[in-house]
């Protein structure tokens, strides 16, 4: 598999409910088609949340890492 360039990755870290997500769609507002975003966030309700928003919206979900206390999701803007 190849190697996965990251066009941009946020540290939403700490940030409460919706911020990850939030921070996640204002950085894909302002990528380009093709672009991969990472979000990296502590808050357990983005588990939930950013999955279900880029099913809503059809981009891709590329990974979501458990890297120790924090998810990493990784999102590819695909329209």
């Amino acid at each position: 598999m190849p190697e996965l360039t990251v066009s941009q990755e946020i540290d939403a870290r700490g940030s409460a409910c919706p911020g990850p997500l939030m921070e996640l769609i204002r950085a894909i507002k302002s990528s380009d088609v093709g672009d991969v975003v990472a979000v990296l966030s502590s808050d357990p309700g983005s588990n939930k949340d950013i999955p279900e928003w880029i099913a809503k919206i059809g981009y891709e979900l590329l990974g979501n890492e458990e890297l120790g206390g924090y998810q990493r999701f990784t999102v590819r803007k695909s329209k």
